[in-house]
C-alpha cells in the first residue's frame, strides 16, 4: 500500500504537459467547429425541413390512421348495439314463437278432445239407433208372428164354428158397410 501512495505522490508532482493545439485551437475547439460545419451543411441542404416535411407527413398518416380507427370502432360499438338488438329481438322472437306453439299445441289438445268426444257420442247415437232399429224390428216380428198366429187362430175357429150360411151372411154384412 506505502508502493501505491508513493507512486500518486510522484504523479502529482510531475510537470504538466503542454496541450497540443493546431492552427492555434484546441481539440475543444475542433470539435465546436466540426459541429458548427455539420450544422451548417445540414441547414444549407435543407435537412430540417425535409425532416419537418417528413414528420409533418407521418403526423398526418397517423392522425388518419386515428381517424380511421375512431370511425372503425365507432362502426363496431353500432354493429355491437344493432346485434345486441338483435339478439333481444330473437329472445323476444323465440319467446313469442314458444308461447305460440304452446298456444296451439292447447288449441290442437282441445280440439282433440271434443272430436273425440262428439265421435264417442255420434257412435254412441248410432250404437242406440242401431239397438232402437233392432228392438223395433224384433217387436214387429213379433207383432207379424202374433198377427199371422191370431189370424190361422182366427180363421180355425170361424171354420169350427161356421158353416157355409154363416159365412154368406157375413159376406153379405161386410158387402152392405162397404157400400155405406
Amino acid at each position: 500500500m506505502s508502493s501505491v501512495l508513493l507512486m500518486a505522490a510522484v504523479v502529482a508532482q510531475a510537470p504538466e504537459a503542454p496541450e497540443p493545439t493546431a492552427f492555434s485551437l484546441n481539440p475543444g475547439g475542433w470539435v465546436a467547429l466540426a459541429i458548427l460545419i455539420v450544422f451548417a451543411l445540414l441547414i444549407w441542404k435543407k435537412v430540417p425541413g425535409a425532416v419537418r416535411r417528413a414528420l409533418d407527413s407521418k403526423i398526418a398518416l397517423i392522425r388518419d390512421q386515428l381517424a380511421e380507427a375512431e370511425a372503425l370502432r365507432k362502426e363496431a360499438e353500432a354493429l355491437k348495439a344493432e346485434y345486441e338488438v338483435k339478439a333481444g329481438s330473437a329472445d323476444k322472437d323465440r319467446e313469442a314463437l314458444l308461447e305460440r306453439a304452446r298456444h296451439e299445441a292447447g288449441e290442437i289438445v282441445a280440439k282433440a278432445k271434443s272430436d273425440a268426444e262428439a265421435l264417442i257420442q255420434r257412435r254412441t247415437r248410432m250404437a242406440e239407433d242401431k239397438i232402437a232399429a233392432e228392438e223395433r224390428s224384433a217387436v214387429e216380428q213379433l207383432r207379424a208372428a202374433a198377427a199371422d198366429a191370431a189370424t190361422k187362430a182366427a180363421a180355425k175357429i170361424i171354420a169350427d164354428r161356421h158353416d157355409a150360411a154363416t159365412d154368406a151372411k157375413l159376406v153379405d154384412q161386410a158387402i152392405k158397410e162397404i157400400g155405406r
